[in-house]
């Protein structure tokens, strides 16, 4: 039943996407996230999660804040830059070619109200990589984020709809709840197992239903 929710929602999701559009806040909103599939991805997470609807809402507006924040100060410094939030723990992840932009990125997302804690898996890359580490990202990257999707939405004993990843040069960081180190565990297997997955960092906290 679970299954047949998610593909459900996900199917709304396919029809909205074409209306989500760009933030308003600003035109460049959608260089600090580059997969395509993250709009589609949040519609089917609050759809479906186990959660109360104020959790939801409360780190989908601490994201947004951030999202504002960081476009507003620093949109010029960074070459991508994501944030994800899950029970108002935030991840950080993206490219910047200096330590002190990943420091002020840092700084301006703890800032926001309700963060609890914030953890900072920016990359630091030579410049001179820049260019060409953006546009070979965004295609290995996405096509990795894909599979991780599908499969842990396959994967039995995982509840796909509490994990959060991003893919950064191949570099996969996992994020948001298991119900058991289990769970944790077999999650962390499917994405090791991936073709051109190079490393898994596992922020995911476990915490089983109260």
């Amino acid at each position: 039943m679970r299954r047949i929710a998610i593909l459900a929602a996900t199917s709304a999701a396919l029809l909205m996407a074409p209306a989500l559009g760009p933030p308003a806040v600003s035109s460049s909103a959608w260089a600090l996230d580059l997969n395509p599939l993250s709009a589609i991805k949040s519609a089917v997470e609050a759809a479906v999660e186990d959660r109360s609807a104020d959790d939801i809402a409360t780190d989908a507006r601490i994201k947004t804040e951030i999202t504002v924040e960081v476009l507003d100060k620093m949109a010029k410094e960074v070459i991508s830059i994501s944030a994800d939030v899950y029970e108002q723990d935030v991840m950080l992840t993206g490219a910047v070619d200096k330590s002190e932009v990943k420091a002020k990125v840092q700084k301006l997302a703890a800032a926001v109200e309700g963060v609890k804690n914030i953890f900072n898996e920016i990359m630091i890359i030579n410049p001179v990589d820049k260019k060409k580490g953006a546009v070979e990202g965004f295609v290995d990257d996405t096509v990795i984020e894909s599979k991780i999707n599908a499969l842990l939405l396959d994967g039995s004993g995982v509840s796909v709809t509490n994990f959060r990843w991003r893919s950064v040069q191949g570099r996969v960081f996992l994020f948001g709840r298991a119900l058991s180190a289990a769970e944790r565990n077999k999650a962390v297997g499917i994405v090791e197992g991936i073709k051109n997955v190079v490393s898994v960092t596992n922020r995911v906290k476990v915490k089983p239903k109260s």
